[in-house]
């Protein structure tokens, strides 16, 4: 066996050393003592070491630490982590349809038992019956207790067409409910809006009299670009006046689809080149057919919208077609390609090139990069609002109330977002709008309140107070 092993090193060393010849006769040497001396390790750890050791593992830790040699965007993707690499990528998976929440390893959950945080519309769960704040009693028979969310995950998912039955005690009732549910392929919607309707849909305008759209796109998967153009379809016949797009805590996705979202805003001119050492320079420029003009946006980031975010801000911004509020970008303007290995069924991330927007400006933020040096996509000039460590806290709990599937929609709220307050004020002045939104929350069930005061202030304080009456706050 040992033999046999010794056979299968000795090939990859020759194979790798035919490898690295092509690079040239005069690195050759080197190259080859370099491999050499790698193989010999591998092979005393294999002999000698005091334990033991996998050499798969081994193998694996190689590759792991030349990686991190290089960026922390380049990675090993292992044959255990693959499948979860693809279901993050495409935004889907097999599954019943539904958010939760419960005890996990470090017992930082508020829940003691697993509980439903929001079903999501039209998946089995929410056709079967479960609701939000639902307490899942058992799955397949077996009690949840203790069980952390990781464990229920893989036991809800599975492959389409399969059952899989769970026992659900609603609030308010008594006994525990056992609900059969044939698990379906579940696609998370990336385009969302600002509250659930009780039809299950999103709702997009935040200011119905004056029009105002508000969209948050989450990720950029690969039915990101037609989630947003069936969005934006509807808000045209419903007469969309202009539009908040809500890239914060956008961690990128597929360039695809930052490309093909970016094309939708701007009717000619560069989205965006790549640039690397050992690939050629891409570029990709709008196109007219199919533009969505002739409304102002404001595009809402911050220092964690990252890669695919930053791609259309950046372009958006470049060509004037939109302002950037909030926070400084993250700076992740790299571009990785994914390698497969060992027949597909293992894979390497490896940055091969960098994003460069419309003027011509690198995005990415090196391992050097400093505070005053140009990386990222800043606010424009007079729109940089930034959110303290509270607020950003407040925020999270306040989206979490917001995104929760339920009648009546989501509960009454004192909290205001700034960045959509400043992004609310820009956009009034843009479409001048004649007057305040009298009634701006009425789909949401609140009351409006009286503007009093608009006519005597000026142009500026007015906007100011529109806003504040918007979203239902004291003048």
């Amino acid at each position: 066996m040992r033999k046999q092993w010794q056979q299968v090193v000795g090939a990859f060393f020759c194979i790798a050393i035919l490898a690295v010849c092509a690079s040239g006769a005069e690195k050759e040497d080197k190259n080859y003592e370099l491999m050499k001396v790698f193989v010999n390790t591998f092979e005393q750890i294999d002999r000698n070491y005091v334990q033991d050791v996998d050499r798969r593992e081994l193998i694996e830790a190689a590759i792991e630490g030349m990686l991190n040699k290089l960026d922390q965007y380049s990675s090993y993707i292992s044959p255990d982590d693959l499948a979860h690499f693809k279901k993050a990528v495409d935004q889907e998976f097999g599954g019943i349809g539904i958010q939760i929440d419960g005890p996990d390893n470090v017992g930082s959950s508020r829940f003691k038992r697993l509980t439903v945080v929001s079903p999501l519309p039209g998946t089995p769960a929410y056709l079967g019956g479960v609701r939000a704040g639902d307490t899942i009693m058992e799955i397949e028979g077996s009690s949840t207790e203790g069980l952390t969310v990781s464990d229920a995950v893989k036991a809800l998912t599975g492959k389409p067409g399969t059952e899989v039955t769970i026992g659900i005690l609603h609030e308010g009732a008594e006994e525990v409910e056992q609900v059969k549910l044939i698990r379906d392929l579940i696609q998370v919607a990336t385009v969302q809006g600002d509250w659930y309707k009780d039809d299950g849909t999103w709702e997009f305008l935040i200011d119905t009299e004056n029009k105002i759209a508000y969209m948050r796109l989450t990720h950029f998967s690969r039915h990101s670009a037609n989630e947003l153009r069936e969005a934006l379809d509807g808000l045209r016949e419903r007469g969309m006046r202009a539009l908040i797009l809500d890239l914060r805590y956008n961690p990128g996705g597929l360039l695809t689809q930052a490309t093909e979202i970016a094309d939708m805003f701007i009717e000619s001119g560069r989205i965006v080149s790549t640039k690397g050492r050992n690939t050629p320079e891409r570029t990709w420029d709008a196109k007219k057919d199919g533009t969505y003009s002739g409304f102002p946006i404001a595009i809402l980031a911050n220092r964690l919208s990252a890669s695919a975010s930053e791609i259309v801000s950046a372009c958006l911004q470049d060509h004037e077609r939109a302002v950037v509020i909030g926070e400084r970008t993250w700076g992740k303007g790299s571009v990785q390609n994914v390698i497969e290995l060992e027949d597909g069924s293992s894979a390497l991330k490896l940055t091969t090139a960098s994003y460069h927007r419309p003027s011509g400006k690198n995005i990415h933020r090196g391992r050097d990069a400093k505070e005053d040096d140009d990386w990222g996509v800043m606010p424009n000039d007079g729109f940089e609002v930034k959110f303290t460590r509270e607020e950003r806290a407040e925020y999270q709990r306040y989206r979490v109330e917001r995104d929760v599937l339920k009648k009546g929609g989501p509960p009454e709220s004192d909290y205001e977002d700034r960045q959509v307050a400043k992004a609310i004020e820009y956009l009034l002045g843009k479409i001048d709008a004649p007057s305040a939104a009298e009634k701006p929350k009425k789909d949401r069930g609140e009351k409006p309140a009286a503007d009093t005061k608009s006519a005597a202030l000026p142009e500026s304080e007015r906007r100011t107070l529109k806003v504040r009456l918007l979203l239902g706050r004291p003048a």
